[in-house]
């Protein structure tokens, strides 16, 4: 009876155990993408060719619940076991204890060298660990019409008063139905519209998230100036409070309106689009300085995932020679390997140009807990209601200060 019993029990440990290294051997990886040309199943294709003992199951989760469903997973107990993941999101991960730090693992790896430079600089976590893996990166800058501007004898804006003055020679009825059909700036009001504000007011002389440095004359001056774009010039469109990315950037393409702030990644759509009538430039120098968005996108592994090792060579494959050309062909952003950069076609070249130019004044935002609250919430619900009238933009950069100095 004993060597009976002995024997079950190895059994059931065995089976055990066998699921148990079945389900370490499976990576969970969240990821976004807008663009419906996917490359994800390829590259999961390739990866697991080469390491036949690893699956990636890899789920593409909407933009605009990205993170809602990020932070309840981990608070769950579910969370995937690599992601991809932005700067913006790093301190509450790190206050979460969610993420695995990765120093020994880039230490070691290969690839390492091949990222372009000051990319882990800029990725690194609030206590110097290095938590995430770049995976592709952009610049923020101006798309404009250049048919538009050419038809009304307009130069590219380089301060904010020539922004301006644009936006309202360019917001126009062009049809003669009495009503405006074309609106000079298409604003992102919805999540992710932080960096046009930005561009706006974090340029002016004084403006930051430091203590006072949302309630000073400057700073208030800004988002009034944001405010008064709509309400008062009317340069935006009707939907601008509740537009997001593909509101914004289908008017754009639709000539709807004729200008707004993006990256690199929508370059080649634009063209497709409209052709040499886009071009782009620098954002405006407003305030006495310029500001735009540097924007990042990485990888990470989590703290508990069921193999760690396993997904680290997951995100390592995503951010090596070949691999990460192939990704970003798709994503539209900008490699981080030097060696997928040098000989890189994926954009025409004017809008290189654009990135290259605003690097001297690109940005991140804070890279404390309060910016996912600020990013996520604080900013759009804010924006939102100043832009409708329901608050100032005193009443919108208390919220903000408050927030980042409670």
């Amino acid at each position: 009876m004993k060597k009976s019993l002995s024997v079950a029990a190895l059994a059931a440990a065995m089976l055990f155990c066998g699921g148990a290294a079945n389900a370490q051997d499976t990576v969970r990886f969240w990821y976004h993408f807008d663009n419906a040309d996917n490359p994800m199943a390829d590259l999961v294709a390739k990866f697991e060719a080469k390491n036949p003992g690893i699956k990636v199951e890899a789920e593409n989760i909407p933009w605009n619940s990205y993170y809602d469903n990020l932070y309840t997973s981990i608070i769950a107990g579910s969370a995937p076991d690599a992601a991809m993941v932005k700067m913006h999101a790093q301190p509450r991960l790190v206050e979460m204890g969610a993420l695995e730090p990765l120093d020994d693992r880039i230490a070691a790896w290969d690839g390492a060298s091949d990222i372009q430079d000051n990319l882990f600089d800029l990725t690194k976590g609030p206590d110097g660990k290095q938590y995430y893996l770049p995976v592709q990166y952009v610049v923020l800058y101006l798309y404009y019409r250049a048919d538009m501007f050419k038809e009304l004898g307009l130069e590219p804006p380089k301060t904010c008063d020539d922004f301006r003055n644009a936006a309202i020679k360019l917001t126009r009825d062009t049809n003669g139905d009495g009503r405006n059909d074309v609106y000079g700036f298409g604003f992102r009001g919805g999540k992710g519209g932080h960096d046009h504000w930005g561009s706006l007011v974090l340029s002016r002389e004084g403006a930051s998230f430091d203590k006072g440095g949302m309630t000073n004359d400057a700073a208030i001056a800004g988002t009034q100036f944001v405010v008064d774009l709509f309400q008062k010039d009317k340069v935006f469109p009707p939907s601008a409070p509740n537009d997001g990315f593909k509101e914004v950037t289908s008017a754009f393409k639709a000539g709807t309106t004729a200008m707004t702030i993006h990256h690199i990644g929508s370059a080649n759509d634009m063209v497709a689009a409209l052709g040499d009538n886009v071009s782009a430039t620098t954002v405006p120098e407003c305030g006495g300085g310029r500001w735009t968005s540097f924007g990042d996108e990485s990888t990470a592994v989590f703290s508990d995932a069921s193999n760690k090792d396993a997904a680290w060579k997951w995100i390592a494959f995503l951010s090596s020679e070949g691999n990460n050309k192939e990704f970003n062909e798709s994503t539209g952003q900008l490699p981080v390997t030097k060696s997928d950069s040098a000989n890189w076609t994926l954009h025409p070249k004017r809008f290189v140009d654009a990135t290259v130019a605003s690097l001297p004044f690109a940005h991140m935002l804070p890279n404390r807990p309060e910016t996912s609250d600020f990013v996520n919430t604080e900013w759009p619900v804010n924006m939102q209601r100043a832009l409708t009238g329901e608050i100032s933009a005193a009443d919108m950069n208390a919220k903000i200060e408050k927030l980042f100095n409670h």
